[in-house]
Formats: C-alpha cells, sequence, structure tokens
C-alpha cells in the first residue's frame, strides 16, 4: 500500500471550512493535493446521498466541514443537522462494509487556514493507513 494515493471528498461550509481551505492556500500552508472540495452553503445541506454517493463512486474518505464549533453555524442549526447526519451514516457504513473512520466531520473556521492545513494532512494519513474503499464500484 506504499504508492496507495488515497481519494478523499470534502463537503465544506461556504463561510467557515472553506474560507479557511482558501486562507491555507493564500497562506502557502501545503495539505495534500488528492483532498477536493465542493462547497455548500451550509453543513447542514449536505444530504445523506451525497455521502453514499461519493462513496460508491469510490472516494476513500469523505468528511464534512462546517462552521467553527456547532453553535457557530451562519445559519444557526446547520451544524448540529451535520453532526447528526455523520453520526447515523458512520452505523450504516459500517452495516455497508465501511470502515465508519473514513467519514468525518470537523469544524474549522475561516481564520484557521493552517488548522485547515494540518486537519486534511491527517485525515489524508489515517485514509492512507485505511487503504483503499473497499466496496469501489
Amino acid at each position: 500500500m506504499t504508492n496507495f494515493e488515497p481519494n478523499i471528498v470534502g463537503f465544506v461550509c461556504n463561510w467557515c471550512t472553506y474560507a479557511g481551505a482558501d486562507l491555507a492556500g493564500t497562506s502557502r500552508y501545503s495539505y495534500p493535493s488528492n483532498v477536493k472540495l465542493i462547497r455548500l452553503m451550509c453543513s447542514g445541506r449536505v444530504d445523506p446521498a451525497f455521502i453514499l454517493e461519493t462513496f460508491a463512486r469510490g472516494a476513500d474518505g469523505v468528511f464534512i466541514g462546517g462552521c467553527h464549533i456547532p453553535r457557530d453555524c451562519h445559519y444557526q442549526q446547520g451544524n448540529f443537522k451535520a453532526l447528526k447526519r455523520v453520526t447515523l451514516l458512520k452505523k450504516l457504513i459500517a452495516d455497508m462494509g465501511i470502515e465508519p473512520e473514513r467519514l468525518e466531520i470537523f469544524w474549522i473556521s475561516a481564520s484557521e487556514g493552517k488548522r485547515f492545513s494540518e486537519v486534511m494532512t491527517s485525515f489524508t494519513e489515517k485514509i492512507r493507513e485505511l487503504g483503499p474503499n473497499p466496496i469501489r464500484v
């Protein structure tokens, strides 16, 4: 597995996590290039079907990125909705044969570019250790 490079997809909040990723780039903090971001207005807008489809299409790891802490959501309840969905989806994907560690949720604010870089590097390394998605189509 030394040559394995995971395919990681993130569904990220426009106001915080996406802005944190942008700050990481402008501040020249590096993070793995195999992390692909899908910008949504709020973490609460992530439909569970998006996550399942992403895994079905071969993603090795998926994360949702929301505002700094759940109570800081720009849309008030979005982070709480996302957290509930991730909790339930972890149980569902485990039943499907996918390790629950392949799905995570991170709270990263717009001013945390360095933290975004560190979290992405750490998550990518964790997925690399798990190996390829066992249900790749």
